[in-house]
């Protein structure tokens, strides 16, 4: 795992787009951004026009780009298009598969939506976005033809300085790769919001919905392209607006609740561990408390590959 740690975790700044635009012609890839939206007008215009504007003029790195939107009621999608995305309605896509829901519903159909080789994934919620993020993401993949799948780290603003993966993965993500995991456990931030993945290997694995996508992700690829298949990169400084302190339980609870669905798929861990009850917290104060019951079961989506050949 250390030597996996030297020779798997790459620096964005050292990609040089000029080569890489030389190395994509090469291998033939094409380049696909989407951006998963919901409720998020005030920054998905600006990162649009950052992308179009860096990577889809004379520097064409990027040959499509994709917002796909999760009914947003705000004016995202307006926006978005006045910057130069595609909008899609996650709802839309394949729609005879019925609804989904969640950040995972959006990433999986961006599957369908999309045509590229290579597909990258772009959180649209980022304040100080840097377009140097895409060349940072696909760098690795065209540069080392091993790589199926990447995942990004940065550089939080903390006082202490220290380069971790957030709240929910030290207290809840970290321990469990550790305890069923340990391969995975060179990854800074599994729950990163941007990654990069060839198109054959995403469409080979299914989805969680939800706040378990991103770990759900990791352990699929795992099985089917190994660690070695698997990479990370150093995307420099990123602000984060941290999650409520009262959402983090419900995150962790449906990230556990998808692992143990894969533990106990394995044959790994008893059934009975994979209750469906909801997740309980107590609320309000005085007179005024209540339990509140969030429902945590993570939906799940197959493999797009089978999903539309059963759609056709």
């Amino acid at each position: 795992m250390e030597e996996w740690l030297a020779r798997r975790t790459f620096d964005g700044a050292a990609f040089d787009p000029e080569r890489l635009l030389d190395a994509r012609r090469r291998s033939g890839d094409t380049i696909s951004v989407c951006l998963p939206t919901l409720d998020v007008e005030d920054t998905v215009g600006p990162i649009v026009a950052a992308i179009r504007e860096r990577w889809m003029g004379r520097l064409a790195l990027v040959d499509e780009l994709i917002v796909i939107d999760s009914a947003s009621t705000d004016a995202t999608t307006t926006r978005a298009r006045g910057a130069g995305a595609t909008v899609v309605r996650d709802a839309d896509v394949l729609p005879e598969l019925g609804p989904g829901r969640g950040k995972g519903e959006a990433l999986w159909k961006s599957l369908a939506a999309t045509r590229g080789t290579i597909v990258v994934w772009i959180d649209s919620d980022i304040v100080d976005f840097d377009p140097a993020f895409v060349p940072g993401l696909i760098g690795p993949l065209l540069t080392t033809p091993a790589l199926s799948y990447v995942k990004a780290f940065y550089h939080r603003t903390l006082a202490d300085g220290s380069l971790n993966g957030g709240r929910v993965t030290e207290i809840c993500a970290r321990p469990l790769i550790n305890q069923f995991y340990p391969q995975l456990a060179g990854f800074i931030q599994p729950l990163s919001g941007e990654a990069a993945g060839r198109r054959a290997a995403l469409e080979a694995v299914p989805f969680f919905g939800g706040y378990a996508v991103e770990l759900g992700l990791l352990i699929d690829l795992l099985g089917t392209v190994g660690l070695e298949g698997l990479g990370q990169v150093d995307l420099g400084l990123r602000h984060h607006v941290n999650q409520p302190t009262d959402r983090l339980g419900l995150m962790a609870a449906t990230i556990t609740r998808a692992v143990l669905r894969r533990l106990i798929e394995d044959g790994r861990a008893p059934i009975e561990l994979l209750s469906a009850g909801p997740f309980r917290r107590p609320s309000g104060d005085g007179e005024s408390r209540k339990l509140e019951k969030h429902r945590i079961e993570p939906t799940e989506r197959p493999p797009m590959a089978r999903a539309r050949d059963g759609a056709r």
